[in-house]
């Protein structure tokens, strides 16, 4: 707990706090712009009535700290040092997903538009974001019929003889062959530009201009040509119902179920609502301080950055968040919890939204649950599989064998857990043996993994036997088996009609399968589970025989990598050229030890020196 006397000699400046556990660990980092003073509301019985506030205060035995010039230092620091230990009662917002930009470089002779994930200061225009690079490149399908732009680099453009593809299906202008001036590429690029940006209206305009210009000036093909620029684009305003006001912006909305928090992104660009997403992670103190540290930590992830960020409740202390979002943008980045106002009803819609997969989220966990117990009912299951793991093998004729392991959380594929095995001690093809040591691999291993509820293994009672053993052995208990087996294919000798079997489980102790009716929910869970494990295992054991084919006699020579096999192929041309060389030669190749070019010539010519 913490006490008075751990805190009596804090300072008063801004800094950041580390609470820790008897054996050191970190369980939570915070941010203060008085250090003394924020510790000091932990400080004995709290009068906080949250239960979790109460247990999380019970569990530190020391509190350290470090200070800061600023509070948006304090700020960078709490981010980094929430990365670097992984607090339990902290915001870990683990988000590999990078957001998809469109750039173009309008200083380009012809600027073409191009996917990117990162947004660097080079001058350069960026429009976006795109939660996906799906998402952006049908928004580049679409431009290019509407604007039809280079698409491949300029090199590779002014290298070309004759026009491309695109240019026959009208989706390039073939700046590279000279079929359109640079005055009317820029133009284009500038409509494309603008189109991005949301001003519609102002594009349409210049073309309805262009067109009634061209028209009286009789070029009647460009003034087609803008007539249909025109339509187009109308017809894609159209599409684009959901506006707003107010330009480009981030808005947030979040709906808590107890210690889960559910935040929704909309975002705003050029007053229309160009995409969005959610996010789910545990949070067990204040509201208003995890949205805080959310909002620090989604940015931090090289998020674009708009010039205003909405948020339905109001953070403590946003002046240094602004700070550093305003430094990271280049421009000013404010944030703001409107009252009212068209800003209200962006944020009451994306409340809304966070809400709504928040009841999705929970309808998902109730049928998943459901389903499980169902399952557990069906297979005499001692309690509800949480965690069914499920190991397969792949090999050809014994030849470069694999296994794999899919793990199932809840019904769902947790691919964090998935694991490989490259198959060691077993020569030949006996896949019996093989699921042996893969097995034996994942119970000997010292490990604090959870154990799994459930085992399934593809394959009938010889599979389930294995794994019965290995438990066995290895004194695994409280882990339930089966054993999945295919359908078999039946023909009928008179009729010629083929008909398949259904899938059978085996469970220890029966001799008998229990058969599932065709098209269950238990069923169709357990055959999706065998079927990823297959698919994994194949996937794995195809690697493996393509570097297996692909491999070269220089590899597994001690002292010989990457870069010095890469160094004697130049040196001496080709691998035929390394054989040939004499060990002098090998010596004095660049960037060779002696010992290296020894290994080598003893590999090569299977002699020793």
């Amino acid at each position: 707990m913490i006490t008075q006397e751990m805190i009596k000699n804090f300072p008063t400046s801004p800094g950041v706090y580390l609470m820790k556990t008897s054996d050191g660990s970190v369980i939570y980092v915070g941010k203060a712009r008085n250090l003394r003073n924020r510790v000091r509301a932990y400080v004995g019985d709290t009068r906080d009535s949250r239960v979790h506030i109460r247990f999380m205060v019970q569990l530190v035995e020391s509190v350290d700290y470090l200070v800061t010039d600023t509070e948006k230092e304090a700020l960078i620091l709490e981010n980094t040092l929430i990365k670097q230990h992984r607090p339990k009662y902290n915001i870990n917002l683990r988000d590999d997903k990078t957001y998809f930009s469109l750039r173009m470089d309008m200083k380009e002779e012809f600027p073409r538009l191009s996917l990117v994930r990162k947004i660097p200061s080079d001058g350069a225009r960026y429009f976006g974001p795109y939660s996906s690079a799906t998402a952006a490149k049908e928004v580049l399908k679409q431009l290019y019929k509407m604007f039809p732009l280079r698409h491949y680099p300029l090199a590779t453009c002014m290298a070309r003889k004759r026009p491309c593809l695109y240019y026959q299906i009208k989706q390039c202008s073939a700046p590279c062959c000279g079929l359109i001036t640079s005055e009317e590429y820029a133009a284009l690029a500038e409509g494309a530009a603008l189109f991005l940006e949301g001003k519609n209206t102002e594009i349409a305009r210049l073309y309805r201009a262009k067109m009634n210009k061209a028209s009286q000036e009789m070029r009647y093909e460009d003034a087609a040509r803008y007539r249909d620029l025109v339509r187009a684009i109308e017809v894609t305003v159209e599409r684009q119902k959901m506006v707003a006001q107010g330009g480009d912006s981030d808005v947030f909305g979040l709906h808590r179920e107890g210690d889960q928090m559910q935040i929704a992104l909309l975002h705003i660009r050029g007053g229309t609502v160009t995409g969005g997403r959610t996010f789910l992670f545990d949070w067990e103190l204040e509201t208003e301080e995890g949205l805080a540290s959310f909002l620090n930590e989604y940015y931090d992830l090289d998020a674009p950055l708009p010039p205003q960020v909405l948020i339905p409740i109001p953070i403590p202390e946003p002046g240094p968040l602004e700070e550093l979002l305003s430094e990271k943008a280049g421009k000013k980045v404010t944030i703001a919890a409107p009252q009212r106002g068209p800003k209200l009803e962006m944020v009451k819609l994306a409340q809304k939204n966070a809400e709504t997969a928040s009841q999705e989220r929970l309808a998902k966990e109730s049928s998943s649950a459901t389903l499980l117990t169902e399952l557990a009912e069906k297979l005499h299951l001692a309690r509800t599989p949480r965690r069914i793991e499920c190991y397969d093998i792949s090999n050809i004729q014994g030849e470069m064998a694999v296994g794999s392991r899919v793990v199932f959380i809840d019904g769902k594929a947790d691919k964090n857990l998935y694991r490989r095995y490259r198959i060691k001690g077993v020569l030949q093809s006996d896949d019996f043996a093989m699921m042996r040591e893969v097995l034996s691999r994942r119970f000997k291993a010292e490990t604090t993994e959870e154990q799994p509820d459930l085992i399934v293994v593809d394959g009938g009672l010889g599979q389930l036997g294995v794994l019965n053993a290995v438990l066995e052995e290895l004194g695994v208990a409280g882990v339930e088996a089966a054993g999945l087996a295919k359908s078999r294919t039946f023909r009928d000798m008179e009729s010629e009609e083929i008909s398949k079997s259904d899938e059978r489980v085996f469970r220890p102790g029966r001799k008998n399968p229990i058969t599932l009716r065709q098209s269950s929910a238990p069923l169709l869970l357990l055959v999706r589970i065998r079927d990823e494990a297959h698919r994994f295992a194949v996937t794995y054991h195809k690697t493996v025989r393509s570097k297996t084919l692909t491999g070269s006699r220089l590899d597994g020579v001690a002292g010989i990598g990457e870069k010095r096999k890469k160094a004697l192929l130049k040196q001496f041309g080709s691998l035929k050229g390394v054989q040939g060389a004499t060990l002098e030669e090998l010596i004095a190749a660049p960037g060779m030890t002696e010992a290296a070019a020894r290994a080598l010539w003893e590999h090569l010519h299977g002699q020793d020196l």
